[in-house]
């Protein structure tokens, strides 16, 4: 039986408290991922829906500090719109845009140190604003149901996120004006553009107090320059309205008291104040978009601002985008009635990642080859991840191919389909491109922004037997770091290719990169494998003979799609290969943790 008080619940607005009853009675394992939800009415002003990690065995207890998130619903949004889907021909767009469940579970991914789970309710009239209007002391009310949710879902040391977007900020000034102080239990406050009503007056002291009780506290503050928007032809800001002006509000306020600094990029421009704590981020909009919804989707921001000031910081993708958690938006809307939930189709039917499309001023791989020839490693590496970053690699390995991993001879683990890229990364275009090596920091952190992961060795078998396209190996003997010998060994390899086509699966002409326990054995190590002869023999075993700053014309980066079908349920491979109990599935060399390269 599932404790409640080992949950960690994510509200997306609630106008009524639950019933006091216990979670187990009414969530169900989820039918697609490694999880349990369910749906119930929660008193007449609300609809609940909860979404948790499984219970673990009987008799085993997690250790894992619990974490309530409480994101506040947008106005005019549904629940099941506001958990997301895959779009379909009839589909409203609202189920597109902010994806709070998808990007739930890639922060359950990349934060396995805590035992995080979503429960979105949907107020009576889809706004908050109306329901604070509507509702005699909804301010106390709304603080009575932050610590009864705390109690009932969370436990008595459980720490509490407080979050919104859009109308949803209402509820969180709710939280505020309902207490003379915010709890101490509260240890980080997100506004997903959502601060309209900040009254210096009344919340900057508050704020600011909260802060200074401790420095693991974060204030974060999503907004976006949204003065000279238009809907229709018609302004649909007023002259004292908005986020923006809402921001600048904060800004003076705090100016002062927590020192901020501010630094214009593009596209946002960025405050900080109190070593880290106040952080806002606001889109300077030259086009002047209407970016209300895309700050939170499309932009990763209720990943951002769940993770910012922590190590899972980076761990996720970028903010501004491409989207990092494709691999988890689920494909049919959730349903009422979680039977009524059918099983995962093939993972082809996956929504396809979010790679970035090539610019249309991209320089070819001969060009970028001459770029970095004469530069050291680290500005070498910063180049490579910049063309790549940006969308400069070849159309053929953006379409992924899926591959079998097969269940073990003894039935120590199930099998697994993944998707994989059909070739190593390259840049340049299809018709000039450069197979590029890279340092395996440089490979982790394309993979990381596009969801993607890299290949364990038994993955790395499991490409190999699927490959339609083999070649065998062309070893180089001088100068084998030089970017001369990545463009000849490049030139050599698509000369074996000869007539194959690009975007089939491809093998042979370099080593993987792969993830391995063994990088651990001793500081700043390289793992490589493969590089197979025509009947499959690999030349090179898994060694860890290199320091992660080796690279030769020999590596190659192939990316993973983090996301695997085991027993028709999504897993993330990264969370297979960091669990003792599945890491078979994806590792033959038993579990990795964490299960990826550290930075250097």
């Amino acid at each position: 039986m599932l404790s409640v008080r080992h949950f960690v619940i994510c509200v997306a607005a609630m106008a009524l408290a639950a019933p006091a009853v216990g979670a187990e009675s009414w969530l169900v394992p989820s039918p697609w991922y490694d999880e349990q939800w369910g749906t119930r009415a929660a008193e007449p002003d609300a609809r609940v829906h909860v979404n948790a990690p499984l219970p673990l065995p009987a008799g085993a207890e997690d250790q894992r500090p619990a974490r309530l998130v409480i994101f506040a619903l947008p106005n005019g949004n549904t629940l099941e719109q506001t958990l997301g889907c895959q779009m379909s021909e009839g589909l409203d767009w609202h189920f597109d845009i902010q994806h709070i469940a998808a990007q739930t579970r890639l922060l359950r991914t990349v934060t396995p140190g805590e035992r995080i789970t979503l429960l979105a309710a949907e107020a009576n009239g889809r706004s908050w604003p109306a329901w604070r209007a509507g509702h005699d002391g909804a301010n106390e009310r709304i603080a009575e149901l932050v610590a009864s949710w705390r109690s009932e879902f969370a436990g008595p040391d459980a720490r509490v996120t407080l979050a919104a977007h859009s109308g949803g900020g209402s509820f969180l000034w709710g939280v505020l004006e309902g207490q003379d102080d915010i709890p101490a239990w509260v240890d980080r406050i997100a506004f997903l553009d959502a601060n309209y009503s900040f009254d210096a007056a009344v919340h900057a002291d508050k704020f600011l107090r909260w802060l200074r009780g401790d420095p693991a506290r974060r204030l974060i503050v999503l907004a976006y320059d949204d003065r000279e928007i238009t809907f229709q032809g018609k302004k649909v800001v007023g002259p004292t309205g908005g986020t923006f002006r809402a921001t600048q509000r904060m800004v003076d306020a705090f100016a002062d008291e927590a020192l901020l600094q501010r630094t214009d990029g593009e596209p946002f421009t960025h405050y900080e104040g109190l070593d880290g704590q106040l952080r806002f981020w606001v889109h300077n909009n030259p086009a002047n978009k209407i970016l209300h919804t895309a700050l939170v989707g499309d932009m990763n921001g209720y990943l951002l601002a769940l993770t910012t000031g922590t190590p899972e910081a980076d761990r996720w993708g970028e903010f501004a985008g491409p989207r990092a958690y494709t691999s988890w938006i689920q494909l049919v809307p959730t349903p009422a009635d979680p039977a009524a939930a059918t099983g995962l189709p093939p993972i082809e039917s996956l929504p396809p990642l979010a790679l970035p499309p090539r610019p249309a001023d991209a320089i070819g791989g001969a060009a970028f080859a001459q770029k970095i020839a004469g530069l050291p490693l680290q500005q070498r590496e910063e180049a490579i991840y910049a063309e790549l970053a940006a969308g400069n690699f070849p159309d053929f390995l953006r379409t992924f191919v899926a591959v079998n991993v097969p269940a073990d001879a003894d039935g120590g683990s199930p099998s697994a389909a993944i998707e994989v890229a059909p070739d190593v990364l390259a840049v340049g275009s299809d018709d000039d491109f450069l197979r590029i090596p890279m340092t395996p920091q440089t490979a982790q952190r394309l993979a990381d922004r596009w969801g993607c992961t890299l290949p364990t060795r038994k993955l790395v078998d499991a490409i190999d037997a699927a490959a339609t396209v083999r070649l065998p190996p062309r070893p180089l003997t001088e100068d084998r770091e030089s970017v001369a010998a990545f463009v000849e060994a490049n030139r050599r390899t698509e000369a074996q290719r000869g007539d194959a086509p690009l975007g089939a699966l491809t093998t042979g002409a370099k080593k993987d990169i792969v993830l391995t326990p063994r990088i651990f054995e001793r500081p700043r190590r390289l793992a490589i494998y493969g590089w197979r002869q025509l009947d499959s023999t690999p030349i090179q075993p898994l060694t860890i003979v290199h320091h992660d700053g080796y690279v030769d014309y020999s590596h190659g980066a192939r990316l993973v799609r983090n996301a695997a079908i085991v027993d028709d349920k999504v897993y993330a491979v990264s969370d297979l290969l960091a669990s003792p109990e599945r890491a078979a599935v994806v590792s033959d060399e038993g579990p990795m943790q964490p299960p990826r390269y550290p930075p250097r």
